[in-house]
């Protein structure tokens, strides 16, 4: 009787043991067969907004002088970078998310490759064009919602952006090379505004209420093939055909709800000089600072100043 027992004990442990062992390959096949979750996210289906545009670059004669003339429109440096007593980088402040950075010609501005981060410092650095040694127009910033998604959008698209690394002034920042300008491919920046950076720090800072204009809503693109750069703006980075200043100009909106653009002209109609556009939530009052500093201007359809370097802002009235 007691070996009976001792049989049906045995008996019942093996079955248990199989019905375990069963179990145990029904999950493991179970968990080979679903694949697992992607380590990064996948890249957006639409180019991801932008907040707008961030900057201009230009190289001018003389930063002191340039920043006399800047600052009888009533814009303020920010802040700058130097090297001993040299500046090699001015930020001119329009407001709390946009400038005009301004270098030196010659051999003595900074390379325009931002400082890695650590997880980076052995990524490539994008090709830039040789520092040249006449005032021109350098490069166009656009300000990104989202700079990561921004990036993996464009690799996605089969572009080559720069990795996104840390700049100097502590935001985000990649470059990308565009369509053919003047002398040189266009560079093209992006950047994300961080929290303790240089330009976050100053948010509400060095804004006069004596400003011509306080937003810039428009650069101009000098290109040598047109048509072509305004496809590239249209097919590979999602502008769209702009319709709110419809038969002013041919503008191209940014991605997203700023209300920002860009225009693209022949490199003849321009050259190597910049162009932009600023509102101003009152054109009259531009006009009387502008007499009241002594600062020479065009009346017509916008008020048209020309810095001592031939670079041209144009202002007109907030819509």
């Amino acid at each position: 009787m007691t070996h009976m027992k001792h049989e049906f004990a045995r008996t019942v442990l093996q079955r248990i043991a199989f019905v375990t062992l069963a179990a145990g390959l029904t999950v493991c096949a179970v968990a080979q067969s679903v694949p697992a979750a992607a380590s990064a996210t996948a890249a957006p289906t639409q180019t991801p907004p932008m907040n707008g545009i961030a900057h201009i670059a230009i190289r001018v004669q003389s930063i002191a002088d340039s920043l006399a003339f800047y600052n009888k429109l009533g814009y303020q440096q920010a802040f700058a970078w130097t090297r001993g007593d040299v500046t090699t980088q001015s930020f001119v402040k329009i407001n709390d998310t946009q400038y005009i950075e301004l270098y030196p010609t010659g051999p003595t501005g900074p390379p325009r490759t931002p400082a890695p981060d650590a997880a980076q410092a052995t990524a490539p650095a994008p090709a830039r064009p040789p520092t040249p040694s006449t005032s021109s127009f350098t490069h166009l910033c656009f300000e990104g919602a989202d700079l990561h998604a921004l990036h993996d959008f464009y690799v996605a698209e089969g572009l080559t952006p720069s990795p996104v690394n840390t700049a100097q002034a502590g935001n985000l920042l990649f470059t990308m090379k565009g369509p053919q300008q003047p002398t040189f491919a266009q560079n093209i920046e992006y950047t994300q505004y961080m929290p303790g950076s240089k330009h976050t720090l100053d948010f509400g800072q060095h804004m006069s209420a004596d400003r011509v204009a306080d937003k810039m809503i428009s650069v101009t693109l000098a290109m040598q093939d047109p048509a072509a750069a305004r496809e590239y703006y249209l097919t590979k980075l999602g502008f769209k055909p702009d319709t709110k200043y419809k038969g002013l100009r041919n503008f191209l909106d940014l991605p997203g709800n700023s209300g920002e653009m860009v225009e693209i002209v022949p490199a003849a109609s321009l050259g190597i000089v910049s162009k932009i556009l600023l509102t101003s939530p009152d054109i009259r009052k531009s006009g009387q600072l502008l007499k009241a500093k002594g600062v020479a201007f065009t009346d017509g359809d916008t008020l048209t100043v020309t810095d001592p370097d031939g670079n041209i802002m144009e202002i007109i009235p907030q819509r």
